[in-house]
């Protein structure tokens, strides 16, 4: 049985820490009772920004676990060199590099960085392109991936309904809509064929006059320490449909974004997603 060396990014991040832990517990023999492949995960290197409070220290122990003999460091390039696979919930800007650089090592390259731009994302799918193995996903909890598809069928079905998408997330984060409010829009769109830039709705402000037919409504809230809740919600005439799911530990991120990374190791270059890891497509 082979080993899948892997490099979490922003390993001192909450995420991080998650992701460490995923890496740490999870075997590709018993991910959800499901056979993945014959390989093991095991955490090669993690690395953060310079200068934050994780450099030097014990991956393990940060990660609230038993040491792994792992430090956290600031060179992303020597954290690289002997790897497979990087797991990657960072920044857009650091996403992109990140590519570039998995492309050039031909590395698997799982990416839940949320709020990338459309120029960060044609980024990332050009190191696709170039030799990376990049699956990259608004959110890799497998029920949320399993909702999604649940809203294409039901945009698609229901298709004189209005769809609302209305999501709360912690008081630190700093992206709106979430990755995976727009994940469930874009569902949405694919189930309507549609483009979800040219019908979504983000802000409502005014006398904004009456609903325009065939638009995706997002609404955002922030507090306190929610980890994330998302409702799609489908209104139509005298009924209304609500397909709802709440996060309640970072751990079913990391598990999927584990997942993901064993599913890829046997992949030819390119971009999937988490419907390509869960067969959803």
């Amino acid at each position: 049985m082979s080993e899948l060396k892997v490099v979490v990014a922003g390993a001192g991040g909450r995420m991080g820490a998650a992701n460490i832990r995923a890496v740490a517990a999870l075997s590709g023999l018993a991910l959800h009772g499901a056979v993945v492949n014959a390989r093991t995960l095991k955490l090669h290197a993690a690395v953060d920004r310079p200068g934050t409070p994780a450099i030097g220290q014990d991956a393990g122990l940060y990660a609230g676990i038993a040491a792994l003999g792992v430090v956290i460091s600031d060179d992303m390039d020597a954290a690289l060199e002997g790897a497979d696979a990087v797991i990657d919930f960072t920044a857009p800007a650091a996403s992109v590099a990140l590519a570039a650089k998995a492309a050039s090592l031909g590395l698997v390259h799982v990416i839940g960085t949320t709020g990338c731009s459309e120029a960060d994302d044609a980024a990332i799918a050009t190191a696709a392109g170039n030799g990376a193995i990049v699956v990259k996903s608004g959110n890799f909890s497998m029920g949320v991936n399993v909702l999604a598809s649940l809203v294409r069928k039901a945009a698609s079905v229901l298709a004189e309904y209005d769809i609302e998408i209305v999501e709360m997330h912690h008081n630190k984060k700093v992206d709106a809509p979430s990755g995976t409010a727009l994940l469930l829009g874009e569902a949405a769109a694919a189930g309507r064929q549609i483009a979800l830039r040219d019908h979504s709705v983000r802000v409502r402000d005014g006398h904004t006059g009456p609903r325009e037919a065939g638009t995706i409504g997002f609404a955002t809230l922030r507090g306190g320490t929610v980890v994330g809740d998302h409702q799609v919600i489908l209104a139509g005439p005298s009924e209304r449909i609500e397909l709802n799911h709440r996060a309640e530990d970072r751990t079913i991120f990391a598990n999927g974004a584990a997942r993901a990374a064993l599913w890829a190791a046997d992949q030819a270059p390119g971009l999937y997603s988490m419907n390509d890891v869960l067969g959803l497509n």
